[in-house]
């Protein structure tokens, strides 16, 4: 279908003999649309903009398989945009319609055909898994299948949506990893929405995004533990209520590796039993251990753990473990069985302090040091109610 450009144009009928002064009629408005209708091969990655000059837009209607396109107006109702990216290898039919006060309208109608992406990329894994109920420190982990050059560019098209929204920022780890922390930690109970607007997103020079994924999990109920090495405590507080005391080991300090990091750690994931063993220390060597520990929950990249140990005279009164945090069986049992990933364990007491890249240690960082992180750090770009997204900016040509 040929682009069409209709203008419509409202005449007054005079009868009889009478001499009117003569009234210039407004001129139509100019509509724009980038990309142009009729293209074939039209760039994704800038994605959809009407503009008119001369008027106001009154209706915009674009649809791709019978499906619309997000979008929307400026305040001056002058520009439209998709919110995001426009999809390879597809077909958009646009419908948009100007008009000017006491003058005529312009309807701008067509249709145009993106180009086929080349190299692809999409979303490899992520954490929170679909459908996983978390803790409130949870972050929000996307890992990609392909290196990520152009990070402003997929930072912008991943848009998380909570029922309480929140102020929050991506970080990158690495080129396939980005990183999503809220300022403060989730509120309780409510659901989290995480849609990767990849179709049509430009990452590298010939790689693209095809697809458009989305998954949702669960913040649960808020459960905090603080653990003191010198006091050798641990208390577990739920929603604000103490349940739960344990006496507890931690670190017996005697090397760099053997003492536990303070700091803000977060519940990764847990095994039981977890078989550990001695880091950098072959059997026969003096500090060797291998040993299969039951209700383990680790929360660090560096051998940490809250676990079981039968080891009743140390714990509440002397730190003697290899790093870990050791607890009277019966009640690690109880947290591994309580505790969701994402649960914040606050430790203090030792002189080792936790990384922030050390396993989900992100909290450790300042905000304002957290965003410098993102490539989009302005919290003010939002997206209604996203946090760490922004709408897609193309212009025209």
């Amino acid at each position: 279908m040929r682009r069409v450009m209709v203008t419509v144009v409202a005449f007054l009928l005079v009868c009889g003999c009478a001499s009117f002064p003569a009234e210039t009629s407004p001129a139509p408005p100019v509509v724009r649309v980038w990309p142009p209708l009729d293209a074939q091969r039209a760039r994704t990655d800038r994605g959809l903009v009407i503009k008119v000059r001369g008027g106001a837009l009154t209706q915009v209607m674009v649809h791709e398989r019978g499906e619309p396109v997000p979008g929307g107006l400026d305040r001056s109702r002058t520009v439209w945009r998709s919110d995001w990216t426009l999809k390879p290898a597809a077909e958009y039919t646009v419908s948009a319609t100007a008009t000017v006060a006491g003058g005529p309208t312009t309807v701008a109608l067509g249709r145009f055909r993106t180009r086929a992406a080349g190299r692809t990329f999409k979303v490899a894994a992520t954490a929170p898994l679909p459908g996983e109920t978390v803790g409130t420190g949870m972050p929000i982990i996307i890992g990609f299948d392909t290196p990520v050059e152009d990070r402003a560019a997929v930072e912008r098209a991943i848009e998380v949506t909570a029922e309480h929204p929140v102020e929050g920022a991506w970080r990158w780890t690495s080129d396939t990893r980005m990183v999503y922390r809220p300022r403060e930690f989730w509120a309780p109970r409510q659901r989290v929405t995480v849609t990767a607007h990849l179709a049509g997103v430009r990452a590298a020079d010939g790689l693209h995004g095809t697809v458009d994924s989305t998954f949702v999990f669960t913040v649960g109920r808020s459960q905090t533990s603080t653990i003191d090495t010198r006091t050798h405590q641990m208390v577990v507080r739920r929603d604000g209520q103490i349940v739960q005391r344990m006496a507890i080991s931690a670190g017996m300090a005697t090397t760099d590796e053997y003492t536990t990091t303070s700091g803000i750690h977060l519940t990764m994931d847990k095994g039981n039993p977890v078989r550990m063993v001695s880091p950098g220390r072959d059997e026969g060597e003096p500090g060797f251990y291998d040993m299969m520990i039951e209700h383990a929950v680790r929360i660090s990249d560096t051998g940490e753990y809250v676990h079981a140990k039968d080891n009743l005279w140390a714990q509440g009164r002397e730190n003697v473990s290899h790093g870990c945090i050791n607890s009277r069986p019966d009640q690690a049992e109880w947290f591994y069985t309580t505790t969701l990933r994402g649960d914040p364990v606050v430790i203090t007491g030792t002189d080792r302090t936790l990384e922030w890249d050390n396993g989900w240690g992100f909290w450790q960082l300042p905000w304002e040091k957290w965003r410098k992180g993102s490539t989009t750090p302005d919290p003010s770009d939002r997206h209604g109610e996203t946090m760490g997204a922004a709408r897609v900016n193309p212009g025209l040509p």
